[in-house]
């Protein structure tokens, strides 16, 4: 009896297991059929994209098909105007509408795609939008007023105006009117001189540049055709004296057609190229001498330069210009403007600079003579320079303007003190005491 209880009371007896058995079975059976559902749900879903795709390629691919159809539609609109206007010849109203309606049908069906592209060309989504919208408001206050007590209201209160009194204030809002559109009128005049003077600015840049522009391809020019003067096949120096006059010649006229920033151009081309050096030549034809170190040997005493300056600078405008280690030596700069130039390690040795303009220049390292500063004084037409002593192979310097020059050595101080005069002296940063007034003026 114990033992039937036990068995009784068990979780695991036969009867709880079947019926587990079939709640299991039940659930498995729904899973499934969901599933199922789920599959024959998808393959419709599939069906019908297919059909849709295969018609909209089968309308894409048969033109034929498509012309036939518009053909077709064209007919009936042929008819149908036909039939409207047998029905207003007959007078038969019945006709008449019937094709009035059917002529509208089809003509609406066949302007549709061309309406729908033009609007799509003519105005871009955003515009449709902000039209869409325009209407939307335009129709929302007309409903305000019939469907609201608005538009009574705002007839009642026109009703109680004093028009006659009114008529003032029309005057006066007249007045206002006239006197806004002077201010407009004043305002557009003077956005028109504006926008004319913004016009004459940027036209006067462009002015501007194309001047940069066509002098850098003079300058070019002129490099090109110097070189190719003065130089044989083998690229070595060979100047005859028609070719050393003819690239003088070419020289003074396009110092007279560029500015100051382009005449240092051409100033430190010719120097670099050793154009303007004084070189050693050989007595019998008069070339140029190599040095035996790759350049050219120079002769100060009684070398000949491919290109003699002589009196082209004078009263030249290079001011505020790059003339670092340019050799101008014997060149003659009277008058010349060389304010605020950069004359680092330029050979001024002989040049002119009588009354010439050097307030701001940069003079470090400028060579104004050779030798001793005590024993150099300026070039002599009657005697020939002694490049040892230094003896007339300096500058001449007199009234010459040193106003806040930068970087000047004691020894050119010195010089310059010496050999400026009393105008000059006066000009010179660091003053000239205890310095002899050699020029004596």
């Amino acid at each position: 009896m114990t033992i039937n209880e036990s068995d009784s009371s068990s979780p695991y007896s036969p009867d709880i297991n079947e019926e587990d058995e079939l709640e299991n079975g039940k659930s498995e059976n729904l899973s499934i059929t969901e599933e199922v559902g789920k599959k024959q749900i998808c393959r419709q879903s599939a069906v019908k994209t297919s059909i849709i795709q295969k018609t909209a390629a089968f309308w894409q691919n048969n033109s034929s098909l498509k012309d036939a159809v518009s053909l077709r539609i064209l007919l009936f609109t042929n008819l149908a105007i036909a039939l409207t206007l047998i029905g207003i010849v007959i007078n038969n109203s019945f006709l008449g509408i019937l094709g009035t309606l059917a002529a509208l049908l089809l003509s609406l069906i066949i302007l549709f795609p061309w309406l729908k592209k033009a609007i799509q060309d003519w105005f871009s989504p955003q515009e449709r939008n902000i039209f869409v919208g325009f209407v939307g408001i335009f129709v929302a206050i007309i409903g305000l007023f019939k469907f609201t007590n608005l538009g009574k209201n705002f007839l009642l209160w026109g009703k109680r105006i004093n028009w006659d009194a009114s008529g003032t204030l029309a005057e006066w809002f007249g007045a206002l009117g006239q006197i806004s559109i002077a201010i407009i009128a004043v305002y557009v005049a003077w956005r028109q001189y504006v926008i004319s003077k913004d016009l004459t600015i940027q036209q006067n840049l462009l002015t501007v540049q194309q001047n940069i522009i066509t002098q850098q391809q003079t300058i070019d020019s002129y490099f090109q055709g110097v070189s190719d003067l003065v130089l044989d096949e083998e690229g070595l120096l060979e100047d005859w004296p028609q070719e050393r006059a003819i690239a003088e010649g070419r020289t003074a006229a396009i110092f007279s057609s560029v500015d100051a920033s382009g005449k240092a151009k051409i100033l430190r081309f010719l120097s670099r190229s050793k154009l303007l050096t004084p070189l050693q030549r050989d007595r019998r034809l008069g070339r140029a001498i190599l040095d035996g170190s790759g350049g050219y040997a120079e002769d100060r005493l009684e070398g000949v330069r491919v290109i003699d300056l002589g009196i082209m600078l004078a009263s030249a405008d290079l001011s505020a210009t790059d003339l670092r280690w340019t050799d101008l030596s014997e060149a003659n700069l009277v008058r010349a403007n060389l304010a605020n130039c950069d004359l680092v390690k330029a050979n001024l040795s002989r040049t002119i600079l009588y009354d010439a303009n050097l307030s701001g220049a940069d003079l470090n390292g400028i060579r104004l003579f050779y030798g001793s500063g005590e024993q150099a004084s300026p070039r002599s037409r009657t005697q020939p320079p002694n490049y040892e002593t230094g003896e007339q192979t300096g500058a001449v310097v007199e009234n010459a303007n040193f106003s806040n020059v930068q970087r000047m050595s004691e020894s050119a101080r010195y010089y310059c003190c010496a050999w400026c005069g009393e105008k000059s002296r006066n000009t010179i940063p660091g003053g000239c005491e205890g310095i002899p007034n050699k020029l004596g003026k």
